[in-house]
């Protein structure tokens, strides 16, 4: 399936008459953007790739357009990112004549992302799995990632960095679970712990 053809499946499972094919372009743009080295397009399919295997797990079609918006706006300097992100999926969605209640799940299921609580709700579940399905990810892959999200943020200091970075692997590493569904648990909680260990022992 194509990219656009991805986009437009998102919308028809939403009930909409038509998918934006503007609005398309200018979310590719943004995860275009020369600044992204990680949250760029190859995350996204990523995600839809996990997602495949993770679909009938959802109650709802709206983790899917959800995943389309959870990093379409993205600058390591502020730190409303996701709740950005949110309404603009919102307010598309409401545009689109969709159902407000369906606009709001999706505001939601973004706002899950920004990963600072357990998700609520089995298709927040869902989508912060595939979100942090890179935890889990290959060794090579993972380094990779490690590589991308400090070039992200390589207007930091390396010493506030390390700092920072520590913090936040710290918090998934104290966790109970990692992931919340039995299936990332069964595949990818072991090596998510290995590959955090590994990135916290070279910080």
């Amino acid at each position: 399936m194509t990219s656009l053809a991805r986009w437009e499946s998102a919308w028809r499972q939403l009930g909409a008459s038509s998918a934006d094919e503007e609005l398309y372009n200018r979310l590719v743009a943004c995860y275009s953007e020369p600044h992204r080295k990680y949250h760029t397009i190859q995350h996204l399919n990523e995600c839809f790739a996990h997602l495949e295997s993770m679909r009938s797990l959802a109650n709802h079609p709206e983790v899917e357009l959800a995943l389309w918006f959870h990093d379409a706006i993205y600058d390591t300097s502020k730190k409303d990112n996701e709740k950005r992100s949110a309404e603009w999926a919102r307010d598309s969605v409401l545009d689109a004549s969709v159902a407000r209640e369906q606009a709001e799940r999706i505001y939601e299921l973004v706002m899950a992302t920004m990963h600072n609580a357990v998700p609520v709700g089995k298709d927040a579940e869902v989508l912060v799995d595939i979100d942090l399905g890179i935890l889990g990810a290959e060794t090579a892959r993972f380094d990779e990632y490690e590589v991308q999200v400090r070039e992200e943020y390589s207007w930091v200091p390396e010493s506030v960095y390390r700092e920072a970075r520590r913090k936040i692997l710290e918090e998934f590493v104290r966790r109970e679970w990692i992931y919340s569904t039995e299936r990332f648990r069964s595949e990818y909680e072991a090596r998510a712990r290995d590959n955090l260990a590994r990135s916290l022992a070279r910080l």
